[in-house]
């Protein structure tokens, strides 16, 4: 009988690769078979689609032999975005609508049984992909996933509310199908959103909320305007959570491409909403998560929290109490900056540039070196406590900041301190002229750049090498000082890095007072 192919995409990591289709109707005992290495859920499309079909008014063929093919076969698919392209290859392989008019288009929805077409996970990331890869399709998209895609620059995206909505425009001709039908309520064509002048103004907590802190307000300052990772560690109630609460707002507005990436991971995820759109994410992930929810995994992979974080700030509150492995985990992405997710079957790789900050208590009880109260814990207590953070865990941290607990009466009557907008400018200004001088963040630096970057001058290098020889720091700790030394220099407006710039770095590199941790 008939043979229609119809296109949409897959998901995979970031990556939308093509899928055809492919739907045949022949004479036989009446079945509808689906192949194509499809998972639960896409199997379970068959009664969507019947029951859409039917109830849209539309005739199934229930005296035909339906056979289904998703290809390639050896790729999974998973979800019900392939509902709508199953459902329109039915109708033109039935000769309802016409097959040659959906080429060049590109489907995807979940059906509901009414016909009516719901949101699926990915939009934004398979109209990326698609830009990405400069292919040219016309994507036909359910409402919330349409306005997603319409995100990407140059996308020719349509939204269409129900099944019917489709149909009607692509319709043989002759039947009401004679060109481009005219738009209605539930199909229209989508423009493009361009990125909003204020979208840094917006969904950020102001840092003037914080009273006093002097000292962790420099070192988030700092952290902001070269990308460096922060550990503060203070007493219960000291403000660690509202400073990193505040953090995002000090960074640079998004680019285009920031805000893209950023938001197509969260797409992938299920959790993007539009009025975030070009906001940095935080993402704040309780101490009881797994590995797996940090860096990403399953079958097929997801991204975790370091790759919802992309371009934003993950918040480790209480990091003593994650797991061991979960903590580990980060090592390698605070490096490279992308996670590889690698099963048996399929590998996956997710960007993962985001900022840590991090909080703990100095010791189990919280109080170690505090006026309020009387630490109880034993010497051993503490190490063991501290000792949770391994060494190179802890090497792998730029700065590392008290925050100390604030007496009642500078609670009460210190004045507002200094605003987000004010030191964003400042950052924003350091980050441009570290940009200008090595095209990256002074925290991306590796190798040789390091050392033609920072300018250091000799009194300077004499005063490290004497320290570190001193402090016993292991080469990547002198290269994350020398680095947050060159981020000082950029605030300053200087182009050497001198002492006072490393003596200040120096002061962020800190033991924790228990006697630092272990490996």
């Amino acid at each position: 009988m008939g043979l229609c192919l119809v296109q949409s995409r897959a998901l995979l990591g970031l990556d939308a690769p093509a899928v055809t289709v492919e739907v045949h109707l022949t004479n036989g005992l009446p079945s509808f078979t689906l192949v194509g290495l499809a998972d639960v859920e896409v199997k379970e499309a068959r009664e969507r689609v019947r029951s859409a079909i039917q109830n849209a008014g539309l005739e199934f063929p229930h005296n035909k032999r339906i056979t289904v093919n998703l290809a390639p076969a050896d790729l999974p698919k998973d979800s019900g975005r392939f509902d709508l392209p199953i459902a329109l290859g039915i109708l033109a392989a039935s000769g309802q609508i016409d097959s040659e008019r959906l080429a060049g288009h590109a489907f995807a929805g979940e059906l509901s049984l009414s016909g009516a077409l719901r949101p699926v996970r990915g939009a934004l990331a398979m109209s990326l992909a698609l830009h990405t890869q400069q292919v040219q399709t016309r994507l036909v998209l359910p409402p919330g996933s349409a306005e997603e895609a319409a995100l990407v620059p140059d996308a020719q995206v349509f939204c269409a509310h129900h099944l019917l909505d489709v149909v009607q425009q692509f319709l043989p001709l002759g039947d009401g199908g004679d060109g481009e039908a005219a738009p209605s309520d539930g199909w229209a064509r989508l423009a493009n959103t361009a990125l909003p002048d204020t979208a840094h103004l917006q969904g950020y907590a102001d840092l003037a909320d914080v009273k006093g802190q002097a000292g962790a307000k420099r070192a988030l300052e700092i952290a902001a305007a070269g990308s460096h990772s922060l550990l503060l560690v203070g007493p219960p109630g000291s403000g660690k959570s509202m400073l990193a609460q505040r953090f995002a707002g000090l960074l640079p507005p998004m680019t285009v491409t920031e805000a893209l990436q950023s938001a197509a991971i969260a797409s992938l995820g299920g959790g993007f909403a539009l009025e975030r759109w070009a906001t940095r994410p935080t993402c704040s992930p309780h101490h009881t998560a797994s590995a797996v929810a940090l860096v990403g995994g399953g079958s097929p992979p997801r991204p975790g929290e370091i790759s919802l974080a992309h371009h934003g700030v993950l918040f480790l509150d209480e990091m003593p109490e994650f797991p061991r492995a979960a903590l580990e985990a980060l090592r390698e992405p605070l490096e490279t900056g992308h996670i590889t997710i690698a099963r048996a079957a399929r590998r996956a790789q997710f960007p993962a540039r985001f900022q840590l900050i991090a909080a703990m208590n100095p010791c189990p009880c919280g109080y170690l070196g505090s006026h309020q109260r009387a630490c109880r814990c034993s010497p051993d207590q503490v190490a063991r406590y501290q000792g949770k953070l391994s060494g190179p865990l802890i090497d792998r941290i730029d700065l590392h900041i008290e925050v100390p607990a604030l007496p009642a009466d500078d609670l009460l009557h210190a004045p507002s301190g200094e605003s987000t907008a004010a030191i964003r400018e400042r950052c924003t200004t350091a980050r441009q002229r570290a940009i200008d001088r090595q095209g990256s963040t002074n925290q991306a630096l590796h190798g040789k750049a390091i050392d033609q970057a920072v300018a250091l001058e000799p009194a300077a290098a004499r005063f490290l090498q004497g320290a570190a020889a001193k402090l016993g720091w292991s080469a990547r700790g002198i290269h994350r000082a020398l680095k947050v030394a060159r981020t000082i220099a950029d605030l300053e407006g200087t182009a050497t890095t001198q002492v006072h710039h490393v003596a200040e770095a120096m002061q962020y590199r800190r033991a924790l007072r228990g006697g630092g941790a272990t490996g």
